[in-house]
């Protein structure tokens, strides 16, 4: 019996080497926040007010994006592309949305970044995590346009495969900040 060997398009496996080294930028940073967390009398500090309902609505339009994004990459490999661009378009309001909804929640936050290693890490966190959502609606648009245009083929669906990966990712990332910031005491 013979085994055929699948191999990933290059693109697809250059995007997940990307999202390993990523993972381990995030899983220092989460290190960092759950080893000062444990060196501190008081985490958060007296005072420090996290706003949970923003958190959560983060959490709904980060997990809906990413719904939308699996809807995507599935009628694009049908060669759906209107289906494919609606579910984009959804997808990149989702990540617009969010990153509305971080940047008002930190313009309501009552510490700073450089108020102690509390705040230092709760801006580096969300902020790294921010500037993959930013990322990703750059690329969320690129690649609606690209769904216009006659040289997108059935066939060539590696960039879209691409991109989902990279989505789904600062999904699961996000999963894991809430969890740390917003549910563990």
């Amino acid at each position: 019996m013979r085994s055929v060997a699948v191999r990933a398009h290059p693109l697809v496996f250059g995007v997940v080497v990307f999202l390993a080294s990523e993972s381990m930028l995030f899983a220092g940073l989460l290190a960092a926040w759950y080893d000062l967390r444990g060196m501190s009398a008081a985490w958060p500090p007296p005072g420090a007010h996290l706003d949970l309902a923003g958190g959560t609505l983060g959490t709904v339009l980060l997990g809906l994006g990413s719904v939308t994004m699996g809807i995507a990459q599935v009628a694009a490999t049908r060669r759906r592309r209107g289906v494919a661009r609606g579910m984009l378009v959804l997808t990149l309001f989702c990540a617009l949305a969010f990153a509305y909804v971080a940047l008002r929640g930190w313009s309501q936050a009552n510490f700073a970044v450089d108020s102690d290693a509390f705040g230092t890490l709760f801006f580096v966190l969300t902020g790294t995590h921010l500037a993959h959502v930013i990322a990703g609606a750059i690329l969320l648009t690129a690649l609606a346009l690209f769904l216009r245009t006659p040289a997108f083929t059935r066939d060539d669906h590696a960039g879209v495969e691409a991109i989902a990966y990279y989505w789904h990712f600062v999904f699961v990332v996000w999963l894991a900040i809430y969890a740390t910031i917003y549910l563990v005491r």
